[in-house]
């Protein structure tokens, strides 16, 4: 049990039977009344992003989660299949729980939270930045860089997302797995 003063971003409840992990919070003194903390709770089955205050000293229940570095074999059906890099084990992870998914290629690190006293496995995250090739997109014409304007492009992991005029097939980008925005390019 944790108290609600406690709470910071990254914390692990459960409330009414399901688990929040915590992305903003404040402390909030008001004038009158009572010191409490607004939060703002993301459930980790469906991602939906909650609102909740609690009064301070209010008794919370956490959850011991872990943070393992596993790496992405291959995908089995609805089941993306995972391997813990120390202990070599092979896990499936449904499609749903990998965040950022559509850029993930075989070889891919990931890191992998479970809640520690049930072994569940929560979700699984791939790094924020990811470097994919491109394999197919209309050709750019040279000096295409002065306005803003963006093609579609396909990467090797069969994903699309948007690229400037000058970006052609066979680049190397950086791609933002949150959103599947394009970063940059990269040199080879």
């Amino acid at each position: 049990m944790i108290n609600a003063q406690d709470i910071k971003n990254g914390t692990c409840i459960r409330m009414d039977g399901r688990l929040y992990f915590c992305v903003e919070f404040l402390h909030v003194k008001p004038g009158k009344g009572n010191t409490f903390m607004r939060t703002k709770l993301k459930d980790v089955v469906d991602g939906r992003v909650i609102e909740r205050r609690f009064n301070i000293g209010e008794k919370l229940e956490d959850v011991r989660v872990e943070r393992r570095p596993f790496q992405y074999l291959y995908a089995d059906g609805a089941d993306d299949i995972f391997m813990n890099t120390e202990t070599y084990e092979q896990i499936p992870i449904n499609k749903e729980l990998v965040t950022g998914a559509p850029y993930m290629k075989e070889g891919d690190s990931v890191e992998v939270v479970t809640d520690a006293s049930t072994e569940t496995v929560l979700y699984a995250e791939m790094p924020i930045k990811t470097v994919l090739k491109i394999t197919y997109t209309e050709p750019g014409l040279k000096g295409d860089t002065a306005t803003n304007t963006l093609k579609p492009a396909t990467l090797e992991t069969g994903a699309e997302v948007r690229v400037p005029l000058f970006v052609n097939e066979g680049d190397m980008i950086e791609v933002d797995t949150r959103d599947g925005s394009y970063i940059s390019r990269v040199k080879a």
